[in-house]
């Protein structure tokens, strides 16, 4: 399988002439490879006793991978003018692909009837049948070798060698002996023609072929047969592609080859090493047409999104199978147009989509290292907004990869990672992710300006070690909770303030009611943030504290929704005796419970700043701060204690029915226990506070 394959299964032949011919060339030199290493078992088989010629540096020089060619003269014998050579099979299976690479530019666009095309052809099946007669067996008659290797030509043929040293394979050494075979019927053609024959006439016909074309070379691009105004168009890609190609570093891929077909320029790039990994343009007047295929479906529609900015319009997207490509396992094919209104419009385009190639090489191993640190979804938004700063990730996987980010949560200690844990569970999804993209900015910068690959991983350790002292995820549930418990103390104290405990009418009693429902679904809430914090310490034990304070915090919220029940029940006619202190001494009472709860909200809002500061030489105004507001809970706790028992005072002064003494004297009971709770919570978070501060210092 070869890129030239995956291009022209994109249906642009026209690029693919300088690809076949270099492929050509180099099945050249291993289809003569192959007829001497035949020549050199003949040899050893008619004198056994002679040291065998020791192909093996030819065949490495070759490409040819094993030891089974190097051995295969070695290992030959000969019986009754019979040659026996193991490995044959293998061997004229190989000379008849490497034929047909060697004649595919040739013969590509001559009509069957030509008469190099129908040689090629015979000498094809020839092979086949010489391969299918020798799956089993290793025997070779001397009429097949010579047609086989024989360099000498029939005086039928017109066409004469050049040299005389074509008369042996290349590679024959000298002093090597040739091999004498009968003169009987030719076996293999009657006009007396050789496979080896072929293969000259092949070369040289390679040789004038490669001569048409221009080994020219724009801006890096390798382009032939172009015209003038193409030059710009093939400049501005190449553009494009150069500014960004750093960022592969060593990796192969990003080879270029532009051409002209028609009325259309052609572009093309192999982006990495993958067969079906292949990108061609048309441009032809102001319109791009881009083809493109790929084996990950993932990475086909991150390209997608890379070329939504200069305008791409997709269409025909579909999964493909060809034997040929991916081992014939499906991949995505899709095309997309570019309408540009002018050249200065079409070089953009074309500088924009050559710049988002190189973050297709590696791509799905980038994406895979990072899924044991966030899911699916966000590691391919790591890699979009690596692309989108132009950083890439090839720089993160040259640095280690996923090892830095594993050394980095080891290195942070006390507890905050467990084995099995991902960033976005302990840091959240969007801390994690802009983590993972700091990390690849900075490996890039590292890396692009030669330094040591150790530095990234000491860089990407204080950014974690950071990031983890501005970790919000406990905060948010600290301040969540606390904004539920703001809402309960808001909704109480704004219904006492209105009097909707009154029963003058069903308006009020149902105002009462709703109020009541509102405040125990908020009271819900807030006790599902609690379980919450219970199974993150679970897995987390610096969460311990913060699950304390919630819990201390949770009575907060229970006082609260037990004074709004209360209020629907007085609500249901249960107010008599209320006067105007009666009411006036318990809106007091609330309104203090909601400044105690304001307190402990500031308090815990720079408690968060102080946890995320970087020095601890710059909080002492912060720490003022919030040592002052955890005083003033103490200051509205005390108030409230003493207005308590000034409702007591009243209510008992003026409520003479049971049931409104009871409710009334609860209500009050509730909304100062809110304030004890309060207290609480408040030197909970003062502990929560000082250890963090005694962690950073």
């Amino acid at each position: 399988m070869h890129k030239s394959d995956a291009v022209a299964a994109l249906g642009q032949s026209a690029l693919l002439l300088p690809v076949w011919i270099k492929a050509a060339l180099a099945a050249n030199d291993r289809l003569k490879l192959y007829l001497t290493v035949l020549q050199a078992a003949a040899a050893h088989a008619a004198h056994p006793d002679a040291e065998p010629l020791d192909l093996g540096r030819e065949a490495a020089a070759a490409g040819i991978e094993g030891r089974w060619l190097g051995q295969l003269a070695a290992a030959s014998s000969q019986a009754g003018g019979t040659l026996l050579i193991p490995e044959l099979g293998r061997l004229v299976q190989q000379l008849a692909v490497d034929l047909g690479l060697m004649a595919r530019p040739v013969i590509q666009g001559q009509p069957a009837e030509h008469a190099l095309h129908k040689r090629v052809k015979h000498w094809v099946e020839w092979l086949g049948a010489l391969a299918v007669g020798h799956s089993g067996g290793e025997t070779l008659s001397g009429e097949q070798l010579r047609a086989l290797t024989s360099g000498k030509r029939d005086s039928k043929r017109a066409s004469k060698p050049d040299d005389k040293r074509d008369d042996k394979p290349a590679g024959t050494r000298p002093g090597q002996p040739e091999v004498q075979h009968g003169h009987g019927g030719d076996a293999a053609d009657p006009d007396g023609d050789s496979l080896h024959l072929l293969v000259m006439d092949l070369h040289k016909q390679l040789n004038r072929l490669a001569g048409t074309l221009s080994d020219e070379r724009l801006a890096g691009a390798h382009v032939w047969q172009l015209l003038p105004a193409d030059h710009a168009r093939v400049e501005a890609f190449m553009r494009g592609l150069n500014r960004t190609a750093p960022l592969k570093f060593e990796h192969p891929g990003l080879d270029t080859a532009a051409t002209r077909d028609g009325n259309r320029l052609l572009l093309q790039n192999d982006i990495g090493t993958n067969d079906a990994h292949v990108l061609v343009l048309q441009v032809e007047d102001s319109t791009i047409t881009l083809n493109y295929s790929d084996l990950h479906r993932a990475r086909f529609e991150f390209f997608q999104a890379l070329l939504a900015p200069f305008g791409a319009t997709w269409a025909g997207t579909q999964s493909k199978v060809d034997t040929l490509l991916n081992a014939g396992q499906a991949y995505t094919f899709g095309t997309a147009r570019f309408e540009c209104v002018d050249d200065a419009a079409l070089d953009k385009a074309l500088e924009g989509i050559a710049s988002r190639i190189v973050f297709l090489i590696d791509w799905n191993r980038a994406r895979k290292r990072l899924l044991p640190f966030v899911g699916k979804a966000c590691a391919i938004d790591v890699l979009r907004e690596a692309a989108r700063r132009d950083v890439g990730h090839m720089a993160w996987l040259k640095a280690g990869g996923e090892q830095t980010l594993f050394d980095a949560m080891q290195a942070v200690g006390n507890g905050a990672f467990r084995i099995g844990d991902r960033l976005d569970t302990v840091l959240g999804q969007a801390d994690a992710h802009d983590l993972l993209v700091e990390v690849m900015c900075l490996a890039s910068k590292a890396l692009l300006a030669g330094l040591p690959t150790a530095l990234v991983a000491d860089e990407t350790r204080m950014l974690l070690a950071r990031r983890m002292r501005q970790r919000s995820s406990e905060f948010d549930l600290l301040e969540e909770h606390a904004a539920y418990c703001h809402a309960l103390a808001q909704a109480v104290s704004d219904g006492l303030a209105h009097d909707i405990t009154a029963s003058a009418g069903k308006v009020d009693h149902r105002a009462a009611r709703t109020l009541a429902e509102r405040a125990k679904a908020w009271e819900r809430k807030a006790d599902h943030l609690v379980m919450q914090a219970r199974d993150q310490a679970q897995r987390q034990p610096r969460w311990q504290p913060v699950v304390r304070l919630l819990e201390v915090s949770d009575d907060i919220a229970d006082a609260l929704e037990e004074a709004a029940f209360l209020m629907s029940l007085i609500a249901e006619d249960h107010r008599q005796g209320w006067t105007s202190d009666v009411h006036q001494i318990l809106c007091t009472l609330a309104q203090a419970v909601l400044s105690a709860t304001q307190e402990h909200i500031k308090a815990l809002a720079i408690a968060r700043r102080l946890a995320s500061r970087n020095d601890s030489g710059s909080d002492a105004a912060d720490s003022d701060a919030f040592l002052a507001a955890s005083w003033n809970v103490l200051r509205s706790e005390r108030k409230c204690d003493e207005l308590l028992r000034a409702a007591r005072r009243a209510i008992l002064a003026a409520v003479q029915d049971a049931a409104a003494l009871m409710l009334a004297n609860d209500l009050a009971i509730a909304l100062e226990l809110a304030s004890d709770r309060l207290l609480v919570a408040g030197y909970a978070l003062r502990d929560l506070a000082f250890d963090q501060a005694g962690a950073r210092a």
